[in-house]
């Protein structure tokens, strides 16, 4: 099954945002993992909720592009509390960007709580 894509929540410079409510990381989303299509790491920061009753894993996927020459520095396990919540970002592309311009976050079986991908502006 293909990744499910989860947008942008866009930050603006001195701006504000309405904190979203981010993606339901489900069974689905688990099993498929999540993809942030036209990535830009560097602006990229992921903020993860975890509901479940024990500590569980988020792992951002190390890169497969041609711009990833750090991808052999592996991916990026984070673990996350039982009813916590974890930031994690800004990437490095060379270590993180998938062909085609995206990213790829997956999750420990089990999961459950959100997901939501922000992206800080170049400009500040």
């Amino acid at each position: 099954m293909p990744r499910t894509a989860v947008n942008y929540s866009k930050l603006s410079a001195n701006g504000s945002l309405t904190d979203p409510a981010g993606t339901t990381i489900d069974a689905a989303l688990v099993t498929n993992g999540v993809v942030v299509n036209a990535a830009d790491p560097e602006h990229t920061l992921l903020r993860v909720t975890n509901s479940a009753a024990g500590a569980k894993n988020v792992t951002v996927r190390a890169g497969s592009g041609r711009q990833s020459w750090m991808a052999g520095s592996g991916d990026r396990v984070q673990s996350v509390p039982a009813s916590g919540t974890v930031w994690l970002g800004p990437f490095t592309s060379a270590r993180f960007q998938q062909a085609g311009s995206r990213l790829h976050v997956d999750f420990e079986s089990g999961t459950t709580g959100t997901v939501t991908v922000f992206k800080i502006p170049r400009a500040l």
